[in-house]
């Protein structure tokens, strides 16, 4: 084999293996914090809001999580989850709010707030779900600040992005969605469902967690079965030229 041809297979194998460590690297963040992800996200439409719920404080298991839900909504309705009981937590508001249809309220629901029958183990996740109407508000971004609390301790998932700050630079950020419009909504439906579908699978039970790292381990062995092969093809060229 020339240097020409081995710097080139050594070039290929580095940036794959480069390419595999983002991705443990993003797996192992997408597990880390509570998280959403909708099956919808247009203005003005009714959305699914699963949010993600993670390993516990440390080693301790989770027994509650308070969803506080932003000013934009007024109410939801919480999916019911076997694992857990639920309970709506009402507001009074200040002044009369005017809705869209014309109609005002007093009250608004402004905490979904989920108690586990039983702690749930640090090394499993769980899947909680509420059903909301998006406001008429293309582009801006609607913040759920989230309190985790466990057998021993808590994390207080409430931290907000100032203006121009990276959101992935905070230690415990609030879960979002992102309001779009019915454009975006529909150039980007082939995208959206593709990161739907990477997203639930950071939310299952950890047997898809392992199936994932399985996958990324198996690929990463092809890799290098894949350069072995491409050194004995070269190696045995070598042999038959002499």
């Amino acid at each position: 084999m020339n240097k020409s041809s081995l710097r080139r297979a050594l070039s290929a194998t580095a940036i794959a293996g480069g390419t595999a460590a983002l991705m443990m690297a993003g797996l192992a963040g997408a597990s880390a914090h509570v998280s959403i992800n909708p099956d919808k996200t247009t203005a003005n439409s009714y959305a699914l809001l699963t949010f993600g719920v993670p390993h516990g404080c440390d080693t301790s298991g989770t027994t509650k999580l308070t969803i506080n839900l932003p000013e934009e909504l007024t109410d939801a309705t919480p999916t019911v989850n076997p694992n857990w009981t639920v309970e709506k937590v009402t507001q009074t508001l200040p002044e009369p709010k005017k809705l869209a249809d014309g109609t005002s309220i007093t009250k608004r629901t402004s905490q979904i707030v989920y108690t586990a029958k039983a702690p749930l183990d640090p090394h499993l996740r769980d899947a909680l779900v509420l059903s909301v109407k998006l406001p008429d508000a293309a582009g801006k971004t609607l913040y759920f600040p989230t309190l985790q609390n466990c057998e021993q301790g808590q994390t207080n998932w409430a931290e907000i992005p100032k203006d121009g700050q990276d959101p992935h630079s905070l230690k415990a950020p609030a879960p979002s969605v992102a309001v779009t419009g019915a454009d975006a909504a529909a150039a980007g439906g082939h995208m959206a469902a593709s990161i739907s579908t990477e997203q639930a699978a950071s939310v299952t039970d950890d047997g898809s967690q392992a199936r994932s790292w399985a996958g990324l381990i198996a690929g990463v062995a092809g890799l290098g079965l894949g350069g072995a092969a491409f050194f004995r093809s070269r190696s045995a060229k070598a042999s038959v030229s002499k």
